[in-house]
């Protein structure tokens, strides 16, 4: 087994060569891999150390991707893929989706990476709407993407990960170009959305534009020498590919996680120290759920969070851990680094930097980024609107994703005068600040006006110890057909003591708050009370359906 806590940064990129990448202006999303193995003269060790679903760990040197990369790409060249196509890949979480992300981006072939937790239904169609040449699926997800609808006679070639070679056969051959050239608009990927609000969307990403705003990471990220990466965020999606490409270039130590639950990140922290540890929110929920003591975070000076905008009740559970580097000493805590972003803005757009006595939290995002060019609140007909008021959020951004694919309409409605409208409910306050109120779909439209439900959860997190997780959502008011009140749904902490009136204790944070009152709440007993994404985060849709009713129903209408 490899010694984790022994491992030493001789991987790491010298500062001339990070100096001439971050000049190279061809560098981008579909040739890091090969720009980095160029530049780095410790190509034969190793860096990124993968975690396997059976727990051993799998060593990584930019020779050895290079050779995996090259092995996978005969493959797929011998079985007709090329510029262009557009391939599945549906495996477990880890270091497989990036494997193949570098493999098909070598030929100019386009991955469309499935996130292994999604369901198999789900994951049929979309593969089938994004008119996937081919599908890789581990036996067990390939048997059910076939018993769910897949129409694998029209695929070119289904097959099991382990089908395909990791050292090129001796009558390997590729493409008479190759690696591909890719030129900026070359696209290198179609990832899905979360799903939180409908079927997921697929999202392109191309070889400038998805590179674009991370160049920086090059000169101002933690150097290799001092730090250790831990990403649990999940490696089928865009940010789990950002950061395994910002390791690559840098040489930088990284542990991939294949189980991004608290209890496995916890335990590989204690193993692998790291300096970083990456991830979405519902791994923050987790760890907050489960506690972290000294031990397991001593060496931890900055959390990265992308996504959705993660909980202040989280945040300061993770941050008064670690240590942060000083000047001269080393101070008690660490950083928590918030980004609010989207698979369509490319990247976390929004920063926000908590540390210990922070004080801007109730769901302020932060300020948008220096790629943004520029950020807005617009009502529903488009119109900017000034600070202090409530309206959807705009972004212009070189960033953004060139669209949806096989969705052209799609890809029309979601800009308004060349904003991308990111389908989140905001307002600017005085100092700039951006405040995430709600995604649009999930705004709880009472009789008496909108209320936005992402305040109220932070109140109730902040407010009631009880409460490991919670969400907010709009159910049918029993006073007034056709209108919204709010419902509560609350995930307890394991060892919280019984509530004897819940609603009446969310109430008291939430008047506490200066916030309106919910008419109701529910305690999630099963997962099927808390439904959660492919991507951890919880699926609204599914609860509003749950509980359509459940005010109605049990008499629970506040009068």
């Amino acid at each position: 087994m490899i010694a984790l806590e022994n491992i030493r940064p001789d991987a790491r990129l010298p500062l001339p060569a990070r100096l001439k990448l971050l000049m190279d202006r061809e560098l981008g999303m579909g040739n890091f891999l090969d720009r980095a193995a160029a530049h780095n003269p410790a190509r034969d060790q190793a860096f990124l150390f993968a975690q396997r679903p059976e727990g051993e760990i799998e060593a990584y040197s930019l020779a050895r991707l290079l050779e995996v990369r090259n092995a996978y790409a005969a493959w797929y060249h011998a079985h007709g893929v090329g510029k262009g196509d557009v391939v599945g890949v549906h495996v477990p979480e880890g270091v497989d989706s990036f494997l193949h992300f570098l493999a098909l981006t070598s030929l100019g072939a386009i991955a469309a990476l499935v996130n292994g937790r999604m369901k198999p239904e789900v994951a049929a169609e979309y593969l089938g709407r994004i008119g996937a040449l081919g599908v890789v699926a581990d036996g067990p997800r390939l048997a059910r993407l076939r018993d769910a609808g897949l129409d694998t006679e029209r695929l070119t070639f289904h097959t099991e990960p382990t089908a395909l070679p990791t050292t090129p056969a001796a009558d390997a051959t590729h493409p008479g170009v190759f690696p591909y050239v890719h030129a900026d608009d070359d696209l290198v990927m179609v990832c899905h959305t979360s799903g939180t609000t409908g079927p997921p969307k697929a999202a392109s990403f191309g070889h400038r534009q998805f590179f674009l705003g991370k160049r920086g990471r090059l000169w101002n990220f933690p150097p290799a020498a001092r730090n250790r990466l831990l990403t649990a965020l999940p490696q089928s999606h865009s940010a789990g590919i950002s950061y395994l490409m910002t390791a690559t270039l840098l040489g930088l130590p990284t542990l991939v996680m294949a189980d991004t639950g608290g209890p496995a990140v916890r335990a590989a922290m204690r193993r692998f120290r790291p300096t970083i540890v990456a991830a979405f929110p519902q791994t923050w929920a987790d760890l907050a759920e489960i506690g972290l003591d000294e031990a397991d975070a001593q060496h931890v000076h900055t959390w990265i969070n992308t996504g959705d905008a993660a909980h202040e009740a989280h945040i300061k559970a993770l941050i008064r851990h670690g240590r942060r580097p000083g000047r001269f000493r080393s101070r008690p805590g660490s950083r928590f680094i918030d980004g609010l972003g989207s698979s369509e803005m490319g990247m976390a757009l929004f920063r926000k930097v908590s540390e210990l006595g922070s004080t801007d939290y109730g769901r302020c995002v932060g300020t948008p980024i220096k790629v943004v060019r520029r950020a807005v609140v617009l009502d529903d007909d488009g119109r900017e609107l000034g600070p202090g008021r409530a309206g959807r959020l705009g972004v212009l951004t070189p960033t953004r994703t060139p669209g949806y694919w096989n969705n052209t309409e799609q890809t029309v409605k979601s800009s308004f005068a060349g904003y991308w409208l990111t389908g989140d409910v905001v307002y600017r306050d005085e100092r700039g600040r951006f405040i995430h109120l709600d995604r649009v779909p999930d705004v709880i439209r009472t009789s008496d006006g909108p209320v936005y439900s992402l305040p109220l959860e932070e109140a109730i997190l902040i407010g009631c110890r009880f409460a490991a997780d919670c969400s907010v959502i709009a159910v049918g008011d029993p006073r007034s057909p056709g209108a919204q009140v709010p419902l509560a749904v609350v995930r307890l902490h394991p060892d919280a003591e019984p509530v004897a009136d819940l609603t009446a204790s969310i109430n008291a944070a939430l008047t506490a708050a200066g916030l309106s009152e919910v008419h109701g709440a529910v305690v999630a007993r099963d997962d099927a009370d808390f439904p959660t994404g492919a991507t951890g985060k919880v699926l609204k849709r599914q609860l509003r359906e749950r509980f359509a009713d459940h005010l109605i129903t049990t008499n629970a209408g506040r009068t």
